[in-house]
């Protein structure tokens, strides 16, 4: 393919890549092309969430295009007043296209954020995982490591120590992936022989559920583990299309 040179033309690259009209998301997820620009694309800034501090960033680095995992919408229209308004005003003023990708990104098998955690990890075997509205968007796999090892890998891979909650077996032998918040796969990595269970961030109450199961929970951050995916992405499309791309890191500590 030839490489894009508009924002139109790589949005429908990405359309396809990420399979956006085929994976379902909750309401309002608004995948693909938020916010379009005059179609300039000279640089690609990647981000995990459409927030103010990676809307200026994107300014300030001349970016044409935003890439995020959590856009700027998601319910119902509202006012476009506050924070909303704020980074719509700059978005135009400035002439930067958003682009979105939530569960489309989690789920895809070379550039998600599951998959590729999943393979930073060094998990063998991998399967998909995590049943959400009819796909899988998680992977599984085989490791033998100790406990405190895996959250050290982890602590590699994404630049913050994990928490650990060790109510399972150790060493580990079967791990489960799926970034964010996804304590609703507890009970699926209990029935599926999995002894370790690793997300960003769950409730309270999740802490029971796996005391009560004997399932290990690592808890990495819902920013972190989704750092992953926007940053393969962005990386795919400067090797296939030689496109300039930069991944800005905003941690919010969650």
């Amino acid at each position: 393919m030839i490489s894009p040179r508009s924002v139109p033309e790589l949005a429908q690259y990405l359309d396809r890549y990420l399979r956006i009209s085929e994976i379902p998301d909750a309401a309002g997820a608004f995948n693909g092309l938020q916010v379009e620009n005059s179609g300039q694309l000279p640089r690609i800034l990647g981000a995990v969430d459409a927030c103010q501090a990676s809307i200026d960033a994107a300014v300030a680095r001349g970016a044409g295009l935003l890439l995020v995992h959590h856009g700027l919408f998601w319910n119902t229209p509202a006012p476009l007043t506050g924070p909303t308004g704020r980074r719509i005003r700059t978005l135009m003023t400035h002439d930067v296209a958003v682009y979105s990708a939530h569960i489309p990104l989690d789920c895809h098998p070379e550039v998600g954020n599951n998959a590729v955690l999943a393979r930073e990890l060094g998990l063998e075997s991998l399967t998909p995982f995590g049943r959400y509205q009819g796909i899988e968007i998680g992977w599984t796999g085989l490791a033998s490591v100790r406990l405190v090892e895996l959250g050290k890998l982890l602590e590699e891979c994404l630049g913050t120590a994990p928490r650990i909650i060790a109510t399972g077996p150790d060493p580990v032998q079967r791990v489960a992936v799926v970034t964010g918040a996804a304590s609703e796969f507890i009970i699926e990595a209990h029935e599926r022989g999995v002894d370790t269970f690793i997300t960003g961030e769950v409730p309270h109450h999740a802490f029971f559920d796996v005391e009560e199961l004997g399932l290990n929970l690592i808890l990495a951050g819902h920013y972190a583990t989704e750092t992953v995916g926007v940053a393969a992405l962005g990386e795919h499309l400067r090797d296939r299309f030689g496109l300039d791309f930069e991944f800005f890191d905003h941690p919010t500590g969650l």
